[in-house]
């Protein structure tokens, strides 16, 4: 009925959400995953689009894909409009409790979820959903707001809250210290691929060169904080995510916690006014000033191991 009314006009919409998420998640699995259509999908919609518009959007291998000149021009004004669209429908659906948060997964499994049960019983009206939020990513479509660590530099934009300061340190189980004689530079290293450069920023906080030791990967840091608790390696960790474990002893940190320029933040999305948004804000900072202080500020302590339990 209404394909004719301006023909030629538009390319699909599909087609443009399908680019729109592929070019700024940088992946077609990542784009599927958020579009709920499978990432073959995704990547025959993408070339339906270079093809509607006689232009390539992306260039490279698969593995890593980047923007040609056309794909950075047209990405922007995509993402900035569909936005404006997910604001807008935000704003006039019936029910005002509804509230959407993404989070970083390692953030959502080792300290949203297992506090989230104060916030339900303290507000059952809020319909709360959680997604998750890619490793890289600061907004998410759709949801109100994110929650995730990020660099101070952008606790100074507009809608970002910070809820507590990072502090970096090492953690390992009890058992593999008294192995290691407590020094867990001669461990093996527990890294992270969704926070690849936490040991180079460890390193770098504490003023050390790091010697040679085994390395062993996993996809996310509560991948890597289950693995240093079960006597693996040593991994470095933000003190939020560990407290609960160093304080009940399953895990010790011989080198203490040192600040780091991050902290965890709610990044609330553009044009979003909701209660339940701030009523949920409220609940994450008063969650956040229950964080105990990190053991052995580095500011007034030198580096040395701490005596282990």
């Amino acid at each position: 009925m209404f394909e004719n009314l301006t023909p030629g006009a538009l390319p699909s919409l599909n087609a443009l959400r399908a680019f729109e998420a592929m070019a700024r998640t940088g992946r077609a699995t990542l784009a599927a995953d958020e579009l709920h259509v499978t990432h073959s999908a995704v990547s025959r919609q993408v070339k339906a689009l270079e093809e509607a518009l006689g232009v390539r959007l992306f260039t490279g291998p698969k593995h890593r894909l980047e923007l040609t000149e056309a794909g950075r021009n047209l990405l922007p004004p995509l993402t900035g409009a569909f936005d404006q669209i997910a604001t807008a429908v935000r704003q006039v659906r019936a029910s005002g409790e509804d509230l959407l948060i993404a989070v970083n997964a390692s953030v959502s499994v080792k300290w949203l979820i297992p506090r989230l049960g104060g916030f339900t019983s303290a507000h059952p009206g809020v319909n709360l959903q959680l997604a998750e939020l890619p490793s890289h990513a600061t907004s998410y479509r759709g949801a109100h707001a994110v929650v995730r660590i990020v660099p101070s530099s952008r606790l100074a934009a507009a809608g970002a809250t910070r809820l507590i300061q990072s502090h970096l340190g090492l953690v390992m189980s009890p058992a593999l210290a008294e192995r290691f004689g407590g020094d867990p530079l001669r461990a093996p290293r527990l890294m992270a691929q969704t926070h690849p450069q936490g040991w180079a920023i460890w390193a770098a906080l504490a003023g050390v060169e790091l010697p040679p030791s085994p390395e062993q990967p996993f996809a996310h840091l509560h991948f890597a904080l289950d693995a240093a608790i079960a006597g693996l390696g040593v991994a470095v960790m933000p003190w939020p995510l560990v407290a609960d474990y160093v304080r009940a002893g399953r895990l010790i940190a011989p080198f203490g916690f040192r600040r780091a320029e991050s902290a965890f933040a709610l990044l609330a999305a553009p044009g979003v006014n909701s209660r339940a948004l701030d009523q949920f804000r409220t609940w994450l900072i008063s969650e956040g000033a229950k964080t105990p202080a990190p053991l052995a500020d580095p500011a007034q302590a030198p580096l040395k191991p701490v005596a282990t339990r």
